[in-house]
């Protein structure tokens, strides 16, 4: 889908979507601001495109975290797209980037980025990821947004490594009148686990969501873990977990290519949630992680409250990258 269709279609939306599209849009502005601007800069400072033209390209693209690698293929098959033949003045390239990175992240492939909840039994989330990238909150987040669809939710504080992460899971239990699971600091994980899906079989639940321990900097452990966690849910419920999400600050940029890594050696992940997509002028991490890894975002971050952790919507966020301020 072309750019001005893109742009043409939000403005026709109901209320609802189209206040989606502008949440997007709000919480990518630093993102937009800065790739708009040097495209924008490059575009003007051309007359004709060369290829000065496309390694000025790769390296604003690169700054924007699509990530070298990532970077230097979509350059290659921008500039074999035939469409790029007839192109007389540089600006003409803006749609066929947009059309290109259309292609990039759905690889041509229909791309599912809804969760996978099942409708008459326990569905299992398995949340994972390094300390400090909004792990716990984002559980709440999304526990906030089932339950507001409906769902009878339950938490279960399965990093018991840190007390505060226990704590912090039981603080937002509170809040948002959901019941936890939990035991002391330094007991073994899997046990809450299983504890949670008896008490989730017992009183009905819908959905069970899973925290787990960060400490990637002993991944042979952390692998034990959740390999362990993995068995409990298997033989409690044979086709769970239905969802190992991890989650990525993305304003740690790079790093957080590196934490998807890491984390898909150890573990079945099914998706990414991003925290502060809004936070950050690098959020082309979004279409680095599906090219590199091959993994679908389910969520962005896109602001403090409850409801700015949004599903994931492919032109939502295509719209937010390019789309004009004053639209």
């Amino acid at each position: 889908m072309g750019l001005f269709s893109i742009f043409k279609k939000k403005k026709s939306q109901d209320n609802k979507a189209l206040e989606k599209a502008n949440k997007y849009k709000l919480g990518m502005a630093k993102t937009r601001n800065g790739l708009m601007n040097k495209l924008k800069g490059l575009f003007t400072s051309y007359n004709e495109v060369t290829e000065d033209l496309f390694d000025d390209l790769t390296d604003i693209f690169i700054m924007a975290d699509i990530g070298v690698e990532t970077t230097l293929d979509f350059i290659e098959e921008l500039k074999e797209d035939e469409r790029v033949e007839d192109v007389t003045t540089p600006e003409e390239l803006h749609p066929i980037i947009v059309d290109k990175m259309f292609e990039l992240y759905l690889k041509n492939e229909i791309v599912d980025t809804s969760l996978n909840i099942k409708e008459d039994d326990l569905s299992v989330l398995l949340f994972v990821g390094v300390n400090g990238v909004g792990k716990t909150t984002t559980i709440a987040k999304i526990a906030h947004r089932l339950v507001e669809e409906g769902k009878k939710v339950l938490l279960a504080a399965g990093d018991t490594f840190r007390a505060g992460a226990i704590d912090q899971l039981k603080v937002w239990g509170e809040r948002l009148g959901l019941n936890v699971v939990c035991k002391a600091e330094g007991s073994d994980p899997s046990s809450v686990i299983f504890d949670a899906i008896q008490i989730a079989k017992e009183e009905k639940y819908d959905v069970l969501l899973c925290d787990t321990a960060g400490r990637l900097q002993n991944k042979t452990n952390l692998m034990a873990e959740l390999e362990k966690m993995n068995r409990v849910i298997k033989k409690e419920i044979p086709d769970g977990p239905h969802e190992t999400l991890l989650v990525i600050d993305a304003t740690t940029g790079q790093n957080g290519l590196s934490q998807a890594e890491a984390f898909k050696e150890i573990t079945d992940v099914t998706g990414v949630v991003l925290t502060k997509l809004d936070g950050t002028s690098k959020g082309g991490i979004v279409l680095a992680i599906r090219d590199k890894y091959n993994l679908p975002i389910k969520f962005v971050g896109l602001g403090e409250k409850m409801e700015d952790l949004e599903y994931f919507d492919l032109e939502d966020y295509i719209y937010g990258l390019f789309g004009d301020d004053d639209e």
